[in-house]
């Protein structure tokens, strides 16, 4: 009964029907304005757009907090596959398998019939999964108090070894980058005794190092990691987000007829997406290609596939919504981040004071919160859905908007997301720092979300692996559901590894030529700095064992436990790492892909020049913000970026410009005011 009362309240929660019901529905409705928006215009993922709307949450109850981040997080899936079918560029990572039949149907004049079995089969897919969750919850609740704190230490080494594992590439460089995300966690005051950590007092002295006591923000780490790449990438192509124009379409209810005619495959694939979605680290860009394969094996004309089928449509669609109420589930229950997206929600989790896990499921706690959940992702689908259907066609023209006139909104975006954290230019350059290392990753070809699982997971790692050594000493490592959780880690990597080695050994699939996305990100570095890459991170393990035996242990030995239990394997990792690297160099120097080469087959010359503006401009940002303060900086750098890199006309820069400064004051300033400190040169001129 109580489970009966909590699933009610949750509903009265989000709707309109209470002041508190209206305020979260209006934030709701505010997060599923800008997901709209992020799932149309490719160039900025869904998870970048969640980091960038944490700092948002910080006043908000936990209910409104999350209908804000579901809202515009459950959309974008949905949103994305509108680009995928006109276009032939994924809106959002996600929808890349709707290219394959969804944009061929648009070629042979089927837009609207591709565009309405997407929709319909997405928001099938969404409720499929909205209520996985629900029935979930009273079945996980007894499973999750059973669980202690050595169970809890393994089951977060779980989720990054299947996040480092299984998210595709290297699994040395995946595991590595989740140590690396552990080991980012522990800068500052460590959580038992308050000792400092790696804050680099003797490099940075005193000022500086203090503001690491703080440790790393969650929000300027995400910002920098996964926006900043894909802000480069977009000023590298240099061109429209949509190079074709859109037919006319017509035939929008048959693609919602043969949703239903359909309901058995699109039942198979909502089923298959919440399932993939519930496996750490697999994730919607998994869901859609295993929905899409079965949508293929299943029917008994094969033939038409990547011609404009458009069961081929309907399986990736069903299965991109209903993953997003199934990786909810680990997060929720287990604390255990499934997803990039859901590792972001963790640091939400924790920005409100809630720790996910047995209190989520407790109905004299959190369990209408969780609950909420459900309701928010129905609810936002069902809206999405219905404004797609009515705006399609405005929809389809938006996407020919210049990339020139996203950038500086973009940029804007970043740096207030930095900032808004402790209000400090501090974590503003943690942001610039994090981005060159997001855009290296993507460079040399390391994961970037084991690393931000990591750090998500980092503090409750070390907090559990603390209680469990001082409860049990070593004798926890006996436990048996320590010990089931081990098999479990070592099978993921087991099968990781011999699903490259099948991969290898085999030449590719048609389907998986005729599905693979085109690269989207530029390759501007030689493969010769490969090794040298790798080289940095094993001197910072080096660094990071030094100041742990040197300068932690002697203070307090506790507090050099989880570094030395964490630093010694990261080493060990990072030394094969840099192994595989330079025999991948000296072996076959040639293999890697020729710098400058992108899906538009630029000039490498063109590439670089274009890498270094953006480059230029992202500091220029930065720089105008510490010289002019945020109120002035916004209209000015914007304005010079649209005249000057954009090439802009002067109508178009100053009115764009003023704009983005008018929105800007209206809401960070006037509205929600936040405390702007004046820039530099207002100081010095006011002393």
């Amino acid at each position: 009964m109580e489970y009966i009362d909590a699933f009610y309240n949750a509903l009265i929660n989000i709707l309109p029907f209470t002041n508190q019901g209206q305020q979260a529905f209006f934030f709701m409705l505010v997060g599923i304005f800008i997901g709209f928006w992020v799932g149309i215009l490719p160039g900025l993922g869904g998870a970048a757009t969640l980091a960038l709307m944490l700092p948002f949450i910080y006043k908000m109850d936990p209910t409104s907090a999350f209908a804000f981040l579901l809202g515009s997080n459950a959309v974008t899936a949905t949103t994305g596959d509108i680009t995928s079918i006109l276009f032939g560029v994924p809106g959002e990572g996600t929808t890349a398998s709707t290219i394959v039949d969804g944009h061929p149907m648009a070629k042979k004049g089927e837009a609207g019939r591709a565009l309405g079995a997407a929709l319909m089969s997405s928001l099938v897919g969404a409720i499929f999964g909205a209520f996985v969750l629900a029935l979930a919850i009273p079945i996980a609740a007894p499973l999750v108090l059973s669980i202690g704190s050595p169970e809890f230490f393994m089951l977060a080494l779980l989720a990054i070894t299947f996040v480092g594992s299984l998210s595709g590439g290297n699994i040395v460089k995946g595991l590595m980058a989740g140590g690396l995300g552990l080991m980012i966690s522990t800068i500052g005051l460590d959580p038992i005794r308050g000792v400092p950590r790696f804050t680099f007092e003797g490099i940075l002295g005193l000022g500086p190092s203090i503001f690491l006591w703080d440790g790393i923000a969650l929000v300027a780490v995400t910002v920098g990691l996964f926006a900043i790449p894909e802000i480069i990438d977009l000023a590298i192509k240099g061109t429209s987000i949509a190079r074709e124009q859109v037919g006319k379409l017509g035939g929008v209810m048959e693609g919602v007829k043969d949703t239903f005619r359909h309901w058995w495959l699109v039942l198979k694939c909502s089923a298959l997406g919440a399932y993939v979605g519930i496996l750490p680290g697999v994730g919607g860009g998994t869901a859609q290609w295993v929905a899409y394969a079965y949508a293929v094996q299943s029917s008994p004309n094969k033939e038409r596939f990547g011609k404009g089928a458009v069961e081929g449509v309907l399986g990736p669609g069903a299965a991109n919504n209903s993953t997003r109420g199934g990786d909810l589930i680990t997060t929720v229950a287990f604390g255990i981040p499934s997803s990039v997206s859901t590792a972001i929600l963790f640091g939400a989790f924790l920005i409100q004071g809630i720790v996910p896990g047995p209190d989520m499921l407790n109905p004299a706690k959190h369990l209408t919160l969780t609950f909420s959940f459900v309701w928010i992702i129905i609810v936002a689908n069902i809206i999405t859905v219905a404004a797609c259907f009515l705006f399609l066609k405005p929809l389809a023209k938006i996407t020919n908007i210049r990339g020139s006139l996203l950038i500086p909104f973009l940029l804007v975006l970043i740096y207030l997301g930095g900032f808004t954290v402790k209000n400090s230019f501090g974590d503003m350059i943690m942001v610039l720092l994090f981005g060159a290392l997001g855009w290296l990753m993507v460079q040399f070809d390391w994961q970037r979300p084991p690393l931000l699982v990591g750090l998500v997971l980092g503090t409750i790692t070390e907090r559990n692996f603390w209680i469990s050594t001082r409860a049990y000493g070593f004798d926890w490592l006996t436990h048996p559901g320590v010990l089931i959780i081990a098999v479990f880690i070592v099978g993921a990597i087991v099968y990781s590894i011999r699903q490259i080695l099948r991969e290898k050994r085999k030449p590719p699939s048609t389907v998986t030529e005729a599905a693979a996305p085109e690269p989207d990100t530029a390759m501007l570095m030689s493969p010769v700095y490969r090794p040298i890459f790798a080289l940095f991170f094993v001197g910072l393990f080096i660094y990071v064992l030094r100041e742990t035996f040197f300068e932690i242990r002697p203070m307090e030995e506790r507090a050099a436990l989880f570094p030395i239990a964490l630093g010694i394997p990261c080493l060990a990792l990072a030394l094969w790492a840099f192994g595989q690297e330079l025999f991948h160099v000296l072996r076959r120097p040639t293999c890697a892909a020729n710098p400058g080469e992108t899906a538009l087959s630029l000039e490498p010359a063109v590439v670089r020049r274009r890498a270094f503006s953006i480059v230029a401009w992202i500091l220029g940002f930065f720089l105008a913000i510490w010289l002019l303060g945020f109120p002035v900086a916004v209209p000015t750098a914007c304005f010079l970026y649209f005249r000057f890199a954009g090439g802009e006309k002067w109508p178009i820069s100053i009115f764009l410009s003023l704009t983005a400064g008018a929105v800007f004051y209206g809401l960070f300033d006037y509205f929600l005011h936040l405390p702007f400190p004046e820039g530099i040169i207002f100081q010095l001129l006011g002393n």
